[in-house]
């Protein structure tokens, strides 16, 4: 959130003629705050290389080889030597890495971003070689199809699946490594902004000199690439190197950000993957730095994608992961930065926020309104305005005097509330939080190595230095209720600002040039630029740390960050930030979200009717009908816009924004499966189509339609007066309306969208889905209700699904305190099986009250429920025109082993 008067502090004269005009601060005034590639020295030196034949060479001589690894010295026009090398990792992962072989100063690698085993011998996979020609050498993974060849002169790196060229590094000729070296005593004018940079007001100095890095892969046999988010662009990446921008990867607070530009948002994670009807692919660069990339798709009638990346500084450190699979892809990148977290069941539930709800007497206010309106909400939120002046950890005591019996009224009726903690630290010397980080030396430091001061809400603030472990740990001690008084166990946290936002900075961040690890010695000192991008990672990683102790060590904990980095998913839930209460960013929320799951990052969602403006009611209810699918559902809004609780506007809006919170409500235990399956495989629970139907390129380019798990297909309405839309089917079993069961062969068809009925959504035949379908207040309120089963019968009569259950709060699922169960239907019988009951200790009893199932052409004569040997029959109901079968009240514990045969 960043509406920032100072944006509109200018001369009196143009203000005047501004108003007059009946204009705000508004994205045309703003854009001169942020840099373009032709403003960047390196970007432009990069984007200058002509392609031909490299300037790189291995030096054959230098080959070392070993079981685990390919070592060699490159050589470059600047004949500094370069060390390389080449290693697998188990999952189809082949990484390479380049650094100076005698550096004047060490080059950073963002290796937090990785799991601490990544790299370690017991990951390293078994390489076998052999000298193809004089000038190559073949290097295979054991145990994988793949094999990678290395041309010495000019440097070539081709990955290959089997027989088959996947990617190919250095094809064009692009790798540049400009290698530290001493300042020479006259200006060089010959390189290009190496020494000196300046963009509006602020001067970089550059103290270190050009250190950019910077290669091409190209994707063979690919025409699409997805990925590198964050940006308000589509699924699909466009062509950049045609009258464009590259896309950046440099995290700033963007206001109101503008869709259809390659420019970065908040977050940044460096991974591009590539798709094509036989296989899928993958490119991560490991560098924290300020990157750009460009991206050029079936140049000349060629099937491949041609890529270049360059970034301001760190090592060459990139990651090439082999598919072949979607499915692969997602193991792969999770495997090397983390799995998601496991949410609690009440964090992908109903949010509800605003920037501010004003004080105990609001709160209770809405709390007791969601009662009345029979509406489901979980969480209550909290932002700046109710600390005091804006000191975090702290409350407003004339506005919220008591704090822990407000967050106690909610917890007794089942509900939860977070409130924000930002990273600008209020220079207040009688702020117990600053005093004491002055007082430790935890500040960022300036080039001089005095506390860098920057304006921020508060004022003039003062930033953690998050890369320092001891100032983590010290962060993550705040949240302890000993010191964050007033807080209690049902208390979470929101991160906001945290690219950084400095008003007054460069980009409206912090220069460059500020230093981390300053404490410990000028020697020691990192250069911000190093690691800029992880500055938001490094904060959640605090906050998680420190509200899982705050809450007894043993319940999950609940961050939202608006800014991220690969790795971010073990830690937090993201949101798309400062987003506009208008139809096409409602629209553009689709393949923002669907870009950022790609990438390691399923907890993902969208302020709901957006943040700046005012939605109408049509806008709000169709956002609600899209948004109840998100992975992370809330709603939020600036300070200076109305109301838009679901009752504000009256009926029919309250029904329709009420039956949408209880569609989502009921599907919890199917999404809270998705959740799990991410924690374990990567899998994103928001899909694009082509991840379940990889072979079908009519989904390739798709981004209006999305996948929720593998079963539910949805197309949300994204136009004002829509009243029908068109809806792609894939794939060769029949779908079924989710609602009314009806039966839909795979094509596109004309579907109607009457506002009361809600965004189209799919079921894809061969699935079962769990859901619970009492209306409760909240999730606690649902735990021990019963579940409905609804089954969706392929071409072949046949559907299965999963259940995942635990307590829905803990990590004792972490030690076995879980049960999985597989459900199939074949030989009309519906089967209950144990995947895997963990330790055993988890014994929920929660029962089945209705089994449906969709696609039942002839009517049963008889449903007979048998279990441990004993058969009873059950009652049934049959709809001839919708060929729909209802089975109710089966009673039999989900946990068990049961079958119910459909005669």
């Amino acid at each position: 959130q960043a509406m920032r008067q100072r944006q509109c502090g200018m001369p009196r004269l143009l203000l005047l003629l501004l108003l007059l005009l009946f204009c705000t601060c508004v994205w045309a005034v703003k854009r001169g705050e942020f840099t373009k590639c032709h403003d960047v020295g390196f970007c432009r030196r990069h984007r200058a290389l002509a392609e031909g034949v490299s300037a790189y060479h291995v030096d054959p001589s230098s080959i070392n080889v070993t079981a685990r690894s390919v070592r060699g010295v490159l050589m470059g026009p600047d004949e500094v030597p370069l060390s390389f090398e080449i290693i697998s990792h188990p999952h189809g992962v082949v990484r390479w890495r380049v650094t100076e072989k005698q550096p004047l100063r060490p080059r950073f690698t963002p290796t937090d971003a990785l799991l601490p085993e990544v790299g370690g011998e017991s990951w390293l996979g078994v390489l076998h070689t052999e000298s193809g020609t004089q000038d190559a050498l073949h290097i295979t993974v054991e145990g994988s199809d793949v094999s990678v060849e290395l041309t010495y002169d000019p440097f070539r790196l081709e990955l290959r699946l089997g027989d088959v060229p996947a990617i190919v590094a250095n094809n064009r000729g692009l790798l540049m490594f400009e290698p530290f070296r001493s300042k020479p005593a006259e200006e060089d004018e010959t390189c290009d902004g190496c020494w000196e940079e300046k963009f509006n007001s602020h001067q970089d100095s550059k103290p270190y000199g050009p250190s950019s890095v910077g290669m091409d892969f190209t994707f063979v046999g690919a025409r699409h690439v997805y990925g590198i988010p964050e940006r308000a662009t589509s699924l699909a990446l466009k062509d950049t190197t045609t009258d464009s921008e590259p896309y950046r990867h440099y995290n700033l607070d963007v206001f109101e950000y503008e869709l259809h530009e390659p420019m970065g948002l908040y977050g940044t994670v460096p991974l591009m993957i590539a798709h094509d009807k036989g296989k899928s692919t993958a490119v991560f660069w490991l560098n924290a730095s300020e990157t750009y990339i460009d991206v050029a798709s079936g140049k000349g009638g060629t099937e491949q994608t041609d890529t270049h990346w360059f970034s301001e500084s760190g090592a060459l450190d990139v990651f090439f992961l082999m598919g072949p699979t979607p499915a692969d892809i997602f193991d792969q990148y999770t495997s090397l930065t983390g799995r998601p977290a496991l949410p609690q069941l009440f964090a992908i539930a109903g949010h509800h926020s605003r920037w501010n709800y004003k004080d105990e007497q609001d709160i209770a206010s809405v709390d007791a309104s969601f009662d009345e309106n029979n509406i489901p909400c979980d969480v209550l939120w909290l932002d700046i305005e109710h600390t005091d002046g804006k000191r975090y950890f702290t409350w407003d005591k004339h506005h919220f005097p008591t704090p822990a019996k407000m967050q106690e009224d909610l917890a007794a009726k089942g509900r939860k509330m977070v409130t924000i903690v930002d990273p600008h630290i209020k220079r207040d010397t009688n702020y117990y939080i600053h005093k004491e980080a002055s007082d430790k030396g935890f500040y960022l430091r300036k080039k001089d190595g005095s506390e860098y001061d920057g304006w921020c809400w508060p004022g003039s603030s003062s930033y953690l230095d998050m890369f320092d472990p001891d100032v983590r740990e010290w962060w993550a001690s705040q949240f302890l209720p000993s010191k964050y008084k007033g807080s209690t166990k049902t208390l979470y946290t929101w991160i906001d600002m945290n690219e950084p936002s400095v008003f007054n900075g460069p980009e409206v961040t912090m220069p460059k040039e500020n230093l981390h690890l300053y404490r410990k010695g000028p020697e020691n000192a990192v250069e911000h630029r190093e690691i800029h991008n992880m500055y938001g990672f490094y904060q959640a990683m605090a906050a998680a740390q420190g509200q899982t102790a705050a809450h007894g060590g043993n319940d999950r904990p609940f961050i939202l960050s608006r800014s991220f980095f690969p790795g971010s998913q073990r830690y937090a839930a993201i949101w798309t930030g400062d987003n506009i209460a208008r139809w096409d960013h409602l629209a553009a929320t689709n393949p923002m979200l669907l870009s950022m799951g790609l990438c390691g990052l399923p907890f993902i969602g969208a302020d709901v009717g957006g943040f700046f403006k005012d939605p109408d009611p049509e806008l709000l209810v169709r956002w609600y009908q899209a948004a109840i699918y998100h992975p992370f559902f809330r709603v939020h809004s600036h300070l200076e816009t109305r109301r838009r609780e679901p009752w504000v506007f009256g009926e029919p809006h309250t029904t329709h924004m009420r039956d949408a919170l209880r569609r989502r409500y009921a599907l919890l235990p199917y999404a809270y499966t998705a959740f799990f399956e991410s924690s374990k495989t990567g899998m994103p629970v928001m899909r694009p189509l082509w991840v379940e139907f990889p072979t079908d390129p009519g989904t390739f380019d798709m981004e209006d339609e999305f996948m929720l798990g593998h079963a539910l297909l949805v197309k949300p309405v994204t136009e004002a007066h829509q009243h029908q839309t068109h809806v792609y089917l894939p794939g060769k079993d029949p779908w079924y309306d989710a609602e009314t069961g009806s039966r839909v062969v795979s094509q596109t068809i004309a579907v109607a969208t009457p506002i009361e009925k809600g965004a189209p959504v799919f079921q894809r035949g061969g699935s079962i889905i769990p859901k619970k379908m009492r209306p409760r207040r909240a999730t606690p309120m649902m735990a021990d209700d019963p579940y409905t089963l609804v089954l969706a019968l392929d071409a072949k009569h046949k559907a299965r699904g999963e259940v995942y259950m635990d307590d829905g709060k803990t990590l004792d699922y972490q030690r076995g305190a879980f049960v999985r169960r597989e459900l199939v239907f074949e030989d009309q019988t519906l089967h209950s099986r144990s995947l895997d009951n963990g330790s055993g200790v988890f014994q929920p009893q929660t029962k089945v009250e209705r089994v449906i199932l969709f696609g039942v052409t002839n009517e049963p004569t008889k449903v007979i429920l048998s279990e441990k040997g004993n058969n009873r029959p059950l009652e049934f109901q049959y709809d001839a025109t919708a060929n729909k079968v209802t089975i109710r009240k089966p009673d039999v514990v989900l946990a068990r082993d049961w079958s119910i045969a459909v005669l």
